[in-house]
């Protein structure tokens, strides 16, 4: 007798191994599947635009990333299962629509950075346009560099207030109908030309008989601000849990303070990138530009009196000229307007760093 029998433990049988595979132990595609699609594909498009005798490089992409989709689908059913391949099916379909954003935008930064560093260089920095024909490749954009900085100043000095404290009162105060109306008039605010903002403060200084001015324009600039303020702003305060709002105001803190304290530092993150959006939105500008500020080869640094230019303004300047030295003229000055969003964005993503409240212990 064995020594399981004297002890009265009986033994199991050792599992045997299952005869056949389990659903959910089906054959799985290697991780570079993925790539192999894409190249097989790129092959196909490639070689049926270049049979079907299109020139367009674009056609050539969208026939790849449609070949993409479906050879990731049709494969995955075979080697998988359906219900791999309808996952496979969602990750193509995200993966092309990202690279259907990213491609245009990634051949605008490689356009405007090959074209414009023909021309960018110090000398263009740090001169204007005063006394320079079309057909001459001297001039710089200093000017319209000064009208931009000063009128996009103006315009976030009083668009950012009033638009961080319209959210606060949407957020922390607002209820009833002035609430709604203050919120309708904000949507509506959101979608209005940048014209129409031109055209209303045109019509002000025609009443009043104001000359054109940066300040003129930075009014308009602020009117295209604010709502982007306010609506970011706000959604960034919805987010800060109310239990910090309640432990604050348990302890005794008035609500003004803990706004100010609490719920701003919280959200100090989103807020500051959300004025950015809004800076970045209208720096672009050229409408209001044109009708307030009428624009100026010479150099003005007082935006309160005289006309000025601004880098929208002198990039469309540039190329209504129509001559190769005012195209690359134009593609210099895109380049800074670009470099000048994104030096923007890095210090604003800076300050709400070093504002934002430590989780650390």
């Amino acid at each position: 007798m064995s020594q399981a029998a004297n002890t009265g433990i009986q033994e199991r049988p050792a599992p045997m191994s299952p005869a056949r595979t389990t659903s959910l132990s089906t054959k799985a595609l290697p991780r570079w599947a993925p790539f192999a699609f894409a190249a097989v594909a790129i092959a196909l498009g490639v070689g049926t635009g270049i049979a079907a005798g299109w020139q367009s490089r674009t056609q050539w992409g969208l026939v790849s990333a449609l070949l993409f989709v479906v050879i990731s689908y049709v494969t995955t059913s075979v080697v998988e299962n359906r219900r791999q391949a309808k996952d496979r099916l969602a990750t193509s379909i995200v993966w092309v629509c990202f690279l259907l954003a990213v491609v245009p935008l990634a051949s605008l930064l490689w356009t405007t950075i090959s074209r414009g560093m023909e021309r960018l260089d110090g000398y263009f920095l740090t001169h204007s346009m005063a006394g320079v024909l079309g057909s001459e490749a001297t001039g710089g954009v200093y000017h319209a560099l000064i009208g931009t900085l000063e009128q996009v100043g103006i315009a976030t000095l009083i668009a950012a207030p009033i638009g961080m404290l319209t959210a606060v009162y949407l957020v922390e105060y607002g209820k009833g109908a002035l609430a709604k109306a203050v919120t309708f008039f904000v949507d509506v605010m959101t979608g209005i030309p940048s014209i129409v903002a031109g055209l209303f403060i045109l019509s002000i200084m025609l009443m009043t008989k104001t000359q054109p001015s940066g300040l003129m324009g930075a009014l308009a600039l602020t009117i295209l601000m604010m709502p982007v303020v306010v609506r970011s702003t706000e959604e960034m305060l919805k987010l800060v849990p109310n239990e910090l709002r309640e432990a604050s105001l348990a302890l005794g803190v008035p609500k003004w303070r803990t706004i100010l304290k609490v719920v701003l530092p919280t959200a100090i993150g989103g807020i500051t990138t959300g004025v950015m959006l809004a800076i970045a939105r209208i720096a672009g500008e050229t409408a209001p530009i044109m009708l307030l500020v009428f624009g100026s080869q010479l150099i003005n640094t007082n935006p309160f009196q005289g006309a000025q230019s601004s880098l929208p303004f002198y990039i469309w300047e540039q190329y209504k000229v129509g001559t190769d030295q005012s195209y690359d003229r134009a593609w210099a000055a895109a380049l800074v307007l670009i470099a000048f969003v994104m030096i923007l964005n890095l210090v604003a993503r800076g300050i709400a760093r070093w504002k934002a409240p430590k989780t650390g212990r």
